[in-house]
């Protein structure tokens, strides 16, 4: 895939400088950043957990009615 990217001027210099030293190319060094992000990204990323609803189980068939009156109540909110 071919994309443009703008890099300025100053990070353009300082790659090209680091590329001739290391005999590859300003590209390589782009890649190689590309993938050590894209490494640290699927390390630290974990599956997400799924709920099991409900969370609370109960053996009640009908609906819990409740408002929020009686939710500020039970719960002592800050």
């Amino acid at each position: 895939m071919r994309m443009t990217l703008d890099i300025p001027d100053a990070q353009y210099s300082r790659l090209t400088a680091k590329a001739e030293q290391e005999g590859t190319s300003v590209t390589e060094i782009i890649l190689r950043g590309i993938d050590r992000e894209l490494e640290n990204f699927f390390e630290t990323s974990r599956p997400v957990k799924r709920l099991k609803l409900p969370l609370i189980p109960s053996t009640r068939t009908d609906k819990l009615v409740i408002t929020n009156e009686q939710i500020y109540d039970i719960i002592d909110f800050p």
